[in-house]
């Protein structure tokens, strides 16, 4: 009888999808609150315009600023580690190896399963410390180009988030007509993002998606009524 070979599918792009989620979840809430404000205050779509899109510049700017150095520090902190326990091992071998043997114990396995195990590891410098690293510490190496690459995501993730609120503005004159249509067309935008972030995640992609827009209907609305008091 064929067998149907079992094909594990995992999800690999993590790292990215955590990029785009906070951007586009930034981009998405602070422009379209940012805008809903303005109209509470202002009756010319262009102050808006313009606001609106000083604000997706500075925000891109300083979200894939924030990327870049949240990934550089977790590379520097990776490779300070890695010396650290280089340093251990030519230091205080005998130790090392039993916080080798103490992490299969952890796993349940039996001390005369552990010694072999062990002496394999131990016998290689840079397995070692790759063992190390990952289940004493749980670190993993760093992708060299991640900084680059986390900073650029979260930016455009923040442009193509912010334009979404901001569009309503641009093709059209009447500022209340605008937002009406920016308040319709960013909350259908929070909630289709707040599902397929919730598909990646393993939450209810219905119940995140309601979430996500309520966040930021709240926030806009919040944003409208503190403009109009100060009015």
């Amino acid at each position: 009888m064929p067998m149907t070979p079992h094909i594990e599918k995992h999800f690999t792009a993590s790292e990215a999808i955590r990029d785009i989620v906070i951007g586009m979840s930034d981009g998405l809430t602070v422009p379209f609150a940012l805008a809903a404000g303005l109209s509470g205050a202002v009756a010319v779509t262009g102050i808006i315009v313009t606001a609106g899109l000083a604000e997706i510049v500075a925000g891109s700017i300083a979200m894939g600023l924030g990327g870049y150095l949240a990934a550089k520090t977790d590379a520097e902190h990776y490779h300070t580690e890695r010396s650290r326990e280089i340093e251990e091992i030519n230091q205080i071998p005998h130790k090392e190896v039993e916080e080798v043997a103490q992490v299969f114990r952890e796993w349940g396995m039996a001390e005369n399963q552990i010694g072999p195990l062990v002496n394999a590891i131990s016998s290689d410098r840079e397995r070692w410390v790759d063992f190390m690293m990952r289940f004493e510490l749980g670190l993993e190496k760093p992708d060299p180009a991640r900084a680059q690459k986390s900073a650029l995501t979260i930016a455009l993730s923040y442009i193509l988030g912010g334009m979404i609120p901001l569009s309503a503005y641009i093709f059209i004159n009447h500022v209340l007509l605008a937002l009406y249509v920016s308040v319709g067309v960013t909350l259908g935008a929070l909630f289709i993002f707040g599902c397929v972030k919730s598909h990646f995640t393993g939450i209810n992609p219905l119940r995140g998606g309601l979430q996500t827009m309520l966040i930021g209907g709240l926030a806009a609305s919040a944003a409208f009524c503190i403009a109009r008091l100060i009015s």
